[in-house]
């Protein structure tokens, strides 16, 4: 590689090689997403709880039985639980210094996550089709 003036990279990691790892853009990008989702999906959640707030329980499981209620609240579980998962890896990264209590977190926070999201749909599908 050769030095040229638009190369601001300190010396040191030209020599090495290292640079950036390539993932902070995607992180970034998934973050926006997932907070844009649960925007548009969370104010889904507040006008059906609150159409709901004086229904009894068979027309509040009837209403969440229906295909695209069931659907949306779905996606709103996995979109809370993603962007839950980036953020606490973000706070984890910057704070946890001991890497195996960092590793362990992750591990754990990621099993808590897809295990609310498995428990959480499969509720909704418990509702949506009747069981």
């Amino acid at each position: 590689m050769s030095t040229n003036a638009k190369d601001l990279r300190n010396p040191l990691k030209r020599a090495r090689g290292l640079g950036s790892a390539q993932s902070g853009v995607s992180h970034w990008w998934t973050q926006r997403v997932t907070a844009a989702a649960l925007i548009v999906l969370g104010l889904w959640l507040v006008v059906t709880v609150l159409g709901l707030m004086h229904a009894d329980y068979a027309a509040a499981r009837a209403t969440l039985a229906k295909p695209w209620n069931a659907v949306l609240l779905v996606a709103f579980l996995i979109s809370a639980l993603w962007h839950a998962v980036l953020g606490l890896q973000v706070v984890i990264e910057d704070y946890v210094h001991t890497r195996w209590k960092e590793v362990f977190l992750m591990v754990a926070i990621k099993f808590l996550a897809v295990l609310g999201a498995l428990a959480g749909a499969l509720a909704v599908l418990r509702i949506a089709l009747g069981a």
